[in-house]
């Protein structure tokens, strides 16, 4: 098996390739800041190039934790799941999170079963691993943080299998800099219903 690393560098003010120069990465960057969903995109349609049979996708923002890949796998693996969603909000998942930051991403999961008929315990979580058939099928039209919730409009759509893992979110002052605010999650919110009512 050949395992690849791509990474999409959307737009930012310093190119990170000479930062990654010494590492066994592929790096595809956007002239411009495009948005997160555009980013994942970009290295989805990469991937469909090398003929991928899981891809993974992994923030940057230094949230994830590689030791869960293992378990993101493992259902694709045995064939249970097309699509595997990583999720905070799982039992055995050690996530800690502020209570203003959890009731808005309840709020959201609400939302998004709504709007999708998906009903997940995490409403946006970007540790996520997808077969083949998921790879082929999602297609993302949302460049920005909409993305998360029109990939279940995908997984209703195109019929695919799924189930969520737990996974361990670690939150840094980086990380939270770079998240979703209060105001971010109601222009998704804004996003999501022009989808819905345009596409």
């Amino acid at each position: 098996m050949v395992n690849a690393i791509i990474v999409v560098d959307d737009g930012s003010a310093e190119p990170i390739r000479k930062s990654l120069a010494d590492f066994p990465v592929t790096i595809l960057r956007h002239r411009t800041n495009l948005g997160q969903g555009a980013a994942l995109q970009t290295g989805i349609v990469y991937a469909r190039k090398l003929d991928a049979d899981i891809v993974i996708t992994f923030d940057a923002d230094g949230q994830h934790n590689a030791e869960d890949v293992a378990g993101l796998i493992a259902p694709i693996v045995q064939n249970q799941a097309d699509i595997v969603l990583g999720s905070r909000f799982l039992p055995e998942s050690q996530t800690r999170l502020a209570l203003s930051r959890k009731f808005v991403l309840q709020t959201a999961r609400l939302i998004n079963y709504l709007l999708s008929g998906v009903l997940l315990s995490d409403a946006h979580n970007g540790l996520r691993a997808l077969n083949k058939t998921a790879l082929e099928k999602i297609n993302l039209t949302e460049n920005r943080m909409a993305h998360a919730s029109e990939i279940l409009f995908e997984i209703k759509r195109h019929e695919l299998r799924y189930i969520e893992v737990p996974v361990l979110i670690k939150y840094t002052d980086y990380s939270k800099q770079k998240g979703q605010s209060t105001h971010d999650s109601i222009k998704v919110l804004f996003d999501l219903v022009l989808h819905k009512l345009f596409k």
